[in-house]
């Protein structure tokens, strides 16, 4: 049904490309895997003048293994796209270099994200790909954007799928996003069906499943969707184990790292240390300031205060910890950029500059 879906959507008498949000995952894994399917056939046909894009974001803070196994794919399917000559893009977007987790966290001190802070999913998974898709609704008036969500996942998808039965459309208006049409066609596959086809049906850009169902089987974990909208946010760091950020706070236990230590990757221990330590730290007195940014003191509706940013004696010693970690030999990611510490460093001077001519005071 849902190839059927992909084919006749394509096949309409318009030039609005599509978009086809890939994070690494089994979901949007299967998504890409049909949608190129889909494509090669066309190809055969002489008929495949849409352009498609293929678009993962990159935290700078994922998951080792996810990265390392996202990055591989994103070289296959490129190389596939050359070789057949097909109408694709492949596309990684990244947050901004001001807006980056460790700019933020140990530059301006927010504290270590959790469910009522958190900053970070707007500003490292959200942004940097609506900014794309901005960019391509200015050039071409208007996208169309694939995503790979499936009623079985939540409620909130069922109801999705609900809405598009009693309105008898396979696409939607994003949101916010304005010119922007969501895309779902995999939305009714099952738990079943889905990992029928990734063990039977190897992807059309080479390679097999294998390294994916391993790391899900290892980690016994899912993998944090791409988000356009603040609606999805309760996916990222829910109760589920899923494959996200190695630093998230969100969530109380890291379980698919867990696992993955489980299953003889001991050599991530270290950066679960790392996180336990990040979510620790933040409830602690002394190393949070009493005034916001803005210089304000909050209050709760007893009377307490809100805890402000972390203090700069308390940034300087995570970054301090952060570049021991990655000192570690037997750490191959690269953690933070020196171009992210340059930042951190302008933002600590003005920081204090501030503290001492009394514009904000701990």
């Amino acid at each position: 049904m849902c190839q059927q879906q992909l084919s006749e959507e394509y096949d309409k008498q318009h030039e609005i490309p599509w978009i086809v949000c890939f994070s690494g995952g089994k979901d949007s894994t299967l998504l890409l895997q049909l949608t190129l399917e889909m494509l090669l056939e066309k190809k055969k046909k002489g008929y495949s003048r849409r352009e498609i894009h293929v678009v993962a974001n990159d935290t700078l803070v994922e998951s080792p293994l996810i990265i390392e196994h996202l990055d591989g794919q994103l070289r296959l399917i490129k190389k596939f796209s050359r070789e057949y000559n097909l109408p694709v893009k492949v596309v990684k977007t990244t947050p901004s270099i001001d807006s980056t987790f460790w700019v933020n966290l140990i530059g301006r001190g927010y504290a270590s994200p959790n469910r009522s802070f958190r900053w970070c999913t707007d500003r490292l998974k959200i942004k940097p790909t609506n900014k794309y898709i901005k960019e391509q609704v200015n050039e071409n008036g208007k996208v169309i954007t694939l995503l790979g969500i499936r009623a079985s996942e939540s409620r909130n998808r069922r109801k999705i799928s609900q809405d598009m039965e009693s309105t008898q459309t396979t696409l939607r208006p994003h949101k916010s996003l304005v010119n922007c049409m969501i895309f779902s066609p995999i939305i009714k596959i099952n738990d079943n069906d889905l990992w029928t086809i990734l063990l039977q049906r190897p992807p059309p850009w080479g390679g097999s499943h294998r390294k994916l169902i391993t790391l899900y089987r290892n980690a016994q974990s899912g993998r944090c969707p791409t988000m356009l909208d603040k609606s999805d946010a309760p996916m990222c760091g829910g109760a589920s184990a899923r494959f996200g950020c190695w630093t998230c706070t969100v969530i109380e236990n890291d379980k698919s790292l867990e696992g993955l230590i489980d299953s003889g990757e001991e050599r991530f221990q270290p950066l679960v240390d790392f996180r336990d330590y990040l979510a620790e730290i933040r409830s602690k007195p002394s190393s949070r300031m009493k005034r916001r940014r803005n210089g304000r003191i909050y209050t709760r509706l007893d009377g307490s205060a809100i805890k402000g940013p972390f203090t700069i004696r308390t940034r300087k010693l995570l970054l301090n910890k952060l570049e021991q970690l990655q000192a570690d030999p037997l750490m191959s990611q690269k953690l933070i950029s020196d171009e992210e510490k340059k930042i951190i460093t302008q933002i600590w001077k003005k920081d204090e500059k501030d503290y001492k001519s009394s514009t904000w005071r701990k």
